[in-house]
């Protein structure tokens, strides 16, 4: 193994990232170390540089999307094999050691977050996984959380935008409605009519928060909204959940999804990686124009760097 680099933020509200020399990383019991080839960019990325609102100790890295290959193994860990492709979920926000995030060229990861990648799947489609897919586990958002409801037998009926209509079917969703129009809050409360809600899942947050809502109200089920977002107030007789992706690192459910569900269905081509990876550059000299894309906004993509 050669010498380690990061993506440092050295100051809250740093701008740009500094790349520099990091430590190389020493695997622990139930951890591996991993060599990047890409990661992806998440809008929580963006928001932790420019706005500092989680605490974190600097200087510090970023990043929660990780693919690449096994260089070394932690102690007792037979799951996986040196040379092996993988994907997993960086999990440094929660655990606020370096070590443990993404925009660097070693990581460390929790084997119970992270899964063995088919030769199929590049790495900077599976990069775009991880925190999509945890977070949809907690609470099912976004477009693994389509895939994930389907695969558990529900019947989805969602939004988009009309131009990502078809994006969404192909993912599994049996009806899909324009969350623009003025009329969606009828239209997804009468294709729900006859039918039993086992919640509601909100991936936007703020804005679409009350029309959620106000769709769930008037539904006959579960009237419980799941969201990545929060501070929202619900109406009464409606409950409103946060949910973010790193919880699955301490409970059964990462296990259940990046062990004993994922490396299966990537297998069988029943789960496919979603959105499409949109590469911004090389290196992690393109973290920050990475993290500059994303937060201009993108559609069924999401933000990519190969290392």
């Amino acid at each position: 193994m050669s010498s380690n680099a990061a993506a440092w933020l050295p100051e809250p509200k740093a701008h740009p990232f500094q790349v520099k020399e990091a430590p190389l990383w020493e695997p622990a019991e139930n951890e591996i170390l991993i060599r990047n080839h890409a990661v992806a960019v998440n809008p929580v990325d963006g928001s932790l540089q420019t706005k500092a609102w989680w605490p974190m100790e600097y200087p510090t890295i970023l990043g929660q999307d990780v693919a690449g290959e096994v260089v070394q193994l932690g102690p007792k860990v037979t799951r996986f094999r040196v040379g092996a492709r993988v994907v997993g979920h960086a999990v440094g926000m929660a655990t606020k050691r370096n070590q443990d995030n993404a925009f660097q060229a070693y990581t460390i990861l929790q084997t119970n977050m992270v899964c063995e990648l088919p030769d199929a799947i590049a790495y900077e489609a599976a990069a775009v996984l991880p925190l999509g897919l945890s977070t949809a586990a907690c609470g099912l958002v976004g477009s693994n959380a389509i895939q994930l409801a389907v695969a558990a037998g529900y019947e989805v009926v969602t939004t988009a935008s009309p131009r990502n209509f078809d994006y969404v079917k192909r993912l599994g969703a049996s009806s899909v409605f324009d969350y623009n129009s003025p009329t969606v809050v009828d239209d997804l409360a009468t294709a729900l009519e006859g039918k039993t809600l086992a919640g509601a899942m909100d991936c936007i947050g703020f804005a679409a928060t009350p029309l959620t809502a106000a769709v769930v109200n008037r539904s006959q089920g579960s009237k419980f909204i799941v969201t990545v977002k929060g501070g929202f107030q619900p109406p009464e007789g409606v409950t409103v959940k946060s949910v973010f992706g790193t919880t699955l690192k301490d409970n059964e459910v990462g296990k259940a999804i990046y062990e004993d569900f994922l490396p299966r269905a990537l297998e069988a081509k029943s789960f496919i990686p979603a959105p499409e990876p949109l590469v911004a550059g090389q290196g992690l000299h393109s973290i920050q124009p990475a993290v500059d894309r994303q937060a201009q906004g993108t559609s069924a993509q999401k933000v990519v760097v190969v290392l």
